[in-house]
């Protein structure tokens, strides 16, 4: 045959019908002389079925992802990890993105269980009742990544630890009246946790005044809150930034008011993207293993699926990156 083999083709060169090859493939009943022909013909012509012609299977070698967003390069790291590590394995990755909407992550989740994928990944902004009621209805392994998950099984990023790390460092380093561009707190993870962390850092060395803004993940976000920030305290000497992209926005802001980084303003953000590198100055981040959240996440739901044991919550390393946007004050004395 020079077109793609289906199996209606096999069907007909077996000699039985359509939904017996579906049950063939699906793992329903098929007697053992009808299995013997269809194999035949399947080994014949070097037939591989398509993933989609098995989803009703009771494997699928399917694991579903949901991502808030495609365009991160956090996402990027998690999902090549992730999809890495599956396809090693034979599994397929099927890919979900929210666009940052709770309720378009909720109908992807539904929409991968109708496909009947073995597992589902979900790297969502925030666990709400509707995500409990869900998780807790299907028989599907779930891992929650980035989000504590306490009902169930969850991979995160240590952002209360990370974020005091950042707090303590601008502190040390001689900076007074610092500025801070958050996420909104739906983001329970970078939201609330890290926040309080960097507010926890900068407290230990008397700064308890730290001026506040929220915004969403994006660039112009970033500038929005930014620009507010300085208009009414222009005198803030730092600007500790929820994420690097917030940061790209403020770095845009302060050389528009003619602000010198690190002169003027110091800035720092969380993520260590590649691009960060390229900033004039360089930016200083930290960097969390995104890699590594991938790698544990599909390493633990192929563990569910096989019924192992697995631990309810793993917590991922991060790196501090020094680059050159922080002005060390203590060098002024």
């Amino acid at each position: 045959m020079t077109k793609k083999m289906t199996m209606a083709d096999i069907a007909e060169l077996s000699g039985v019908g359509k939904s017996t090859v579906s049950r063939f493939f699906n793992g329903g009943y098929v007697k053992q002389e009808t299995r013997d022909k269809i194999q035949k013909i399947i080994e014949e012509y070097n037939y591989k079925p398509n993933a989609f012609a098995r989803l009703k299977a009771k494997q699928s070698n399917l694991i579903g992802v949901v991502v808030p967003t495609l365009n991160s390069k956090i996402t990027g790291r998690v999902v090549t990890s992730i999809d890495r590590y599956l396809r090693d394995q034979n599994y397929t990755t099927l890919i979900q993105s929210s666009d940052h909407d709770i309720d378009q992550e909720l109908e992807n989740i539904q929409r991968l269980i109708q496909l009947n994928v073995d597992g589902i990944l979900i790297s969502s902004i925030a666990i709400t009742k509707d995500h409990r009621e869900l998780f807790a209805e299907t028989q599907i392994p779930i891992v929650v990544l980035a989000q504590e998950y306490e009902e169930g099984i969850s991979i995160i990023d240590d952002d209360y630890s990370a974020g005091k790390y950042m707090g303590d460092y601008i502190g040390k380093t001689g900076h007074r009246k610092v500025g801070y561009i958050g996420v909104y707190e739906t983001d329970v993870a970078v939201g609330i946790r890290r926040k309080q962390g960097v507010i926890d850092g900068l407290k230990e060395h008397g700064i308890a005044d730290v001026v506040i803004g929220k915004s969403d993940y994006s660039f112009i976000g970033g500038q929005t809150v930014a620009r507010e920030i300085l208009e009414k305290n222009p005198d803030v000497d730092a600007m500790i930034c929820a994420t690097d992209r917030l940061a790209f926005g403020a770095y845009k802001i302060l050389q528009e008011m003619g602000k010198r980084i690190p002169d003027d303003v110091s800035v720092v953000g969380f993520g260590g993207y590649d691009e960060s590198t390229l900033l004039n100055p360089e930016l200083t981040t930290l960097k969390f293993d995104s890699y590594g959240m991938g790698y544990f996440g599909a390493k633990t739901i192929l563990k569910m699926i096989q019924k192992k044991r697995v631990s309810k919550k793993q917590v991922v390393d991060y790196e501090f990156i020094e680059g050159k946007s922080v002005k060390d004050h203590r060098l002024d004395s």
